[in-house]
């Protein structure tokens, strides 16, 4: 190799680990005491190469303590639940069972006809505090009929759950045991997108697997993954196992606990995600006093405001919540909240998205007081509402408004609409009476663009009431172009 081929080698070696180096967060300083000139002198190489190797030792130190002060608190949590075996071949009463009998399904196809069949599955928890008290995955623990969690030192005790909230997918138990080591629980309000961070559990059996990576990104919603969703995203591998484990800072402080993957294969990809721990620790706290979590309640329905909906309402600005509807009696009702409203503050926090607005609500306690700041008409108006208690989630119906009857087509949306009848508001589990049911939604229309769809009450066009379906036909027939 040539003389300028060589001094060219040791240049960019120079620049590739100057450039890692800054990526750690290492100073200048450090950076110029190992950087190599094109026409150093040999007999300095070792020297420098004594201090890079320094800089890189103290990198990997960082996360081996960090790896030391969290995988202890970190456990595995084995779980039995009882399952429902469907027969391939139908019940007893099935025709070709009642003709060959159930013996013959036994010997040849091993079909025990139904019945229940015992699963085991693996997950991971946080050891919250030394008495005990273990912080996982609701997901992890949900029907379970026993658990057992594998302390540090190795002895197995079973574990009762004291707690768990399905909602926001996170769940409290209990082992019968004394001086732990509990976790040390850090601040994720303060964590920074590109810091370092890993993550404890154990994926596929592996126990007390820890890997590294970033946080990739903060506040993510919208994931479909639990009904209040403000992850941490990470690309250090999570697996099938990791959930209920920790993602720890380089302090070994737990700043998250793991919760889900998003992949199309089943292993990771660098897509994972963990509920922040100020979040977890207050359902933790509701979970370990109240043994549920009680939420703030206000008793709206929140749109998105899209910007074909800030054009249509004339906002200057595409920031903030639609109110959607006001639910009659409630605690928004009561503080003068409007259908059609737009939400831009809460608590003199900005308001951008639905998520964001639903996480600040059930974040506070009933009997709250909260300052919400709308847009409405063109002004600025601050409203006080007293939160009150969100009730139990209404199960939604699958059931989707009948066809009969003859619904009315409003073309020019891409609908297909019928008035709301008794019989309709009990399919869809609604309370009023009057309205225009969606029940059909053309394919690349400007209703599917809009997001409409099939089940959906139409009760007010640009703040007109909607009584019944002739009452949109006809509103939408007078609109103009546009």
């Amino acid at each position: 190799m040539s003389e300028t081929a060589k001094r060219f080698m040791k240049s960019a070696s120079a620049l590739s680990l100057a450039a890692f180096m800054a990526a750690a967060g290492f100073s200048h300083g450090a950076l110029a005491q190992v950087r190599v000139a094109g026409g150093a002198d040999e007999a300095s190489q070792p020297s420098q190469t004594q201090q890079g190797r320094k800089v890189l030792d103290q990198v990997s130190a960082a996360f081996e303590q960090a790896a030391a002060t969290v995988n202890p608190a970190v456990v595995p949590i084995f779980s039995e639940a009882k399952v429902a075996v469907q027969s391939p071949f139908g019940d007893s009463n099935d025709p070709l069972r009642q003709f060959f009998g159930d013996q013959f399904f036994q010997r040849f196809f091993g079909d025990e006809g139904g019945g229940e069949r015992t699963v085991h599955a693996l997950g991971s928890g946080v050891i919250a505090s030394s008495d005990g008290y273990i912080l996982t995955n609701n997901h992890v623990v949900e029907n379970a009929t026993m658990l057992t969690v594998v302390l540090p030192d190795g002895s197995r005790k079973q574990a009762k759950t004291i707690g768990n909230d399905p909602q926001s997918d996170l769940a409290l138990i209990k082992v019968d045991a004394e001086n732990l080591p509990a976790a040390t629980f850090g601040d994720s309000d303060e964590v920074k997108v590109g810091q370092w961070v890993i993550a404890v559990g154990n994926p596929f059996e592996l126990l007390h697997t820890t890997t590294a990576g970033i946080i990739s990104a903060k506040g993510r919603s919208s994931v479909g993954i639990t009904n209040y969703e403000d992850f941490i995203q990470t690309d250090a591998a999570i697996n099938p196992g990791n959930s209920g484990g920790a993602l720890a800072d380089l302090d070994g402080r737990v700043i998250g606990i793991n919760s889900a993957i998003s992949t199309p294969t089943g292993g990771n990809v660098g897509l994972g995600f963990a509920i922040p721990i100020n979040m977890a620790m207050n359902v933790m706290q509701q979970l370990k006093e109240h043994g549920k979590v009680v939420r703030g309640y206000l008793g709206v329905v929140l749109q998105p405001l899209t910007p074909e909906l800030q054009k249509a309402l004339g906002l200057k600005s595409a920031m903030g919540v639609l109110i959607g509807d006001v639910a009659e009696g409630s605690p928004a009702e009561r503080g003068g909240v409007q259908r059609g409203d737009v939400v831009t503050e809460f608590n003199g926090k900005p308001v951008t998205e639905v998520t964001e607005l639903r996480n600040m609500v059930a974040a506070l306690t009933p009997g709250t007081k909260a300052q919400i700041g709308v847009e409405r008409n063109g002004r600025h108006q601050t409203l006080e509402v007293t939160l009150g208690e969100q009730p139990q989630e209404a199960q939604a119906s699958s059931a989707a408004p009948g066809e009969q009857g003859g619904p009315e087509n409003p073309a020019r949306l891409g609908l297909a609409v019928e008035d709301l009848t008794p019989e309709l508001a009990q399919q869809l589990g609604v309370q009023q009476t009057q309205g225009a049911v969606v029940a059909s939604v053309q394919p690349g229309s400007a209703a599917e663009e809009a997001g409409l769809q099939r089940g959906d009450i139409i009760e007010e066009v640009n703040r007109q009431k909607i009584r019944s379906a002739e009452d949109l036909v006809g509103i939408v027939r007078s609109l103009k172009s546009g």
